[in-house]
């Protein structure tokens, strides 16, 4: 698997619809498959789309800070308010099995291994 990286925004230029941010990533693999953890802070479940083109996985969300009583933000340090991530996926990869849970703003995805790609054990017949 490899990453194909958005834009990411600097604090000091103003906002561009074309800027994002890079969710952090961690990719862990076994035998079955991969799983990838993406970290989305302040990114609402319906904010949150994943979608698998050919062999690229995207995952975009957008934040969307609650602020009590309807105040004003005086400081904004994460000036881009959208997350994107890209990325090439092994043919490998069993992509019409993705799983996902999101759960306080972090996405898992479990991505199985195809059947013709996992190690298999061969029974040996005896005469």
């Amino acid at each position: 698997m490899s990453t194909n990286n958005g834009n990411a925004a600097r604090p000091d230029e103003a906002v561009r619809q074309d800027e994002v941010l890079m969710p952090a990533v961690d990719v862990f693999e076994d035998e079955g498959g991969i799983t990838l953890y993406a970290d989305l802070p302040g990114v609402p479940r319906d904010r949150l789309s994943l979608h698998v083109e050919s062999d690229t996985l995207t995952i975009e969300g957008q934040m969307s800070p609650e602020l009590a009583g309807g105040g004003e933000a005086t400081h904004v340090e994460v000036a881009v308010p959208r997350y994107r991530r890209a990325f090439t996926l092994s043919r490998e990869l069993d992509v019409d099995k993705v799983a996902a849970a999101f759960e306080h703003g972090v996405l898992r995805l479990r991505i199985p291994k195809a059947s013709h790609a996992r190690p298999r054990r061969i029974e040996v017949q005896v005469g």
